[in-house]
């Protein structure tokens, strides 16, 4: 089996495709014919050792997959050889087959193809829970977003539009822009060429955004702290940036603002009972036109290299997706 294999701690450009041992099928498990697997930040960091989960050696990367179910362990119900599916792997998914818990694997619906399967079982639940259960996103409220083009920060404008909020996206350049203003957000303010705290202060008559997205972290989450509304509930996403921030309480106590933190993957082990709402509310966003996983490229299993390089260096638009 073709696979990307990681037998020490890399950077993403030293990645290369190798023959693999086939995954084992185990009980309460599927085998799935991989068709499409999608790309994100954690990657890059896990092949560097930098992320807060190590693998042991050899392992393969790679977090979602979407593709044909190929088998079904004994005593798996619910699913038949040959059927349409998006899985959660954690681990696995840069190769021609991977083996998933059945737990973590969803039916697709009909219209969804494999590329938008890929990208919706990372970015899309992570949004969904940040946006919907801990921040409680209610309709005609005002969400700002940084990085709204990429992965997590664009599943954020299509849900916090489709929930009825207005969006305020932050982002560098005009082509990134668009692609937020695309997804459903209002008001668009390039980072590099802007203030993003007066912009955003302009934009809400002084009044701040009541919920603010923030998968960057460093400077961008201090900054944050001085247009967020009275009542607001900042999110901490993840630290894309490189700088993990420190917190001036004071500040929280002033604006009588909260300060929430979101690990989708810890929802396994704590809240499982979402996971299943969380899939079914999302398939039905998908449905009703709420949503749609943006795809930049499709790129072939032999360029994960370039994928990853690129997604490091956050140049990327939406999702990238490795075809094997």
């Amino acid at each position: 089996m073709r696979a990307v294999v990681v037998d020490r701690w890399m950077t993403p450009d030293e990645l290369r495709v190798r023959d693999a041992p086939e995954p084992e099928l185990v009980p309460g498990s599927l085998c799935i014919d991989v068709a499409a697997a999608g790309c994100n930040f954690y990657d890059t960091l896990m092949c560097q050792g930098k992320y807060q989960v190590k693998p042991p050696f050899p392992f393969v990367p790679g977090g979602e997959v979407a593709g044909r179910v190929r088998a079904v362990a004994e005593g798996v119900e619910g699913f038949s050889v040959g059927d349409r599916v998006c899985a959660s792997t954690w681990t696995g998914g840069f190769a021609e087959r991977a083996v998933v818990s059945a737990s973590s694997v969803w039916p697709i619906p009909p219209a969804m193809s494999f590329a938008e399967g890929a990208a919706l079982p990372v970015v899309y639940p992570t949004s969904y829970a940040a946006l919907v259960f801990r921040a409680g996103l209610s309709e005609g409220e005002t969400l700002l977003v940084h990085a709204a083009a990429g992965g997590v920060g664009l599943a954020a404008v299509q849900i916090g539009r489709a929930l009825g909020a207005r969006v305020i996206a932050t982002a560098g350049g005009a082509d990134k822009l668009e692609v937020a203003r695309e997804a459903g957000a209002e008001v668009l303010i390039d980072y590099r060429e802007e203030d993003f705290v007066e912009r955003v202060q302009e934009a809400t008559g002084g009044r701040g955004a009541d919920v603010i997205y923030d998968s960057v972290g460093g400077d961008v989450f201090d900054r944050s702290l001085r247009c967020i509304a009275w009542n607001g509930r900042l999110l901490v996403i993840g630290f894309a940036g490189g700088t993990i921030p420190s917190l001036a309480v004071n500040r929280v106590l002033l604006k009588n603002i909260s300060v929430v933190g979101l690990h989708w993957s810890a929802y396994e082990q704590n809240e499982p009972e979402r996971i299943p709402e969380t899939f079914e509310a999302l398939f039905r966003l998908y449905e009703e036109g709420g949503i749609r996983p943006r795809i930049q490229r499709e790129l072939p299993l032999e360029q994960v290299a370039e994928a990853l390089t690129e997604l490091g260096a956050r140049r990327t638009v939406g999702k990238l997706v490795l075809v094997p």
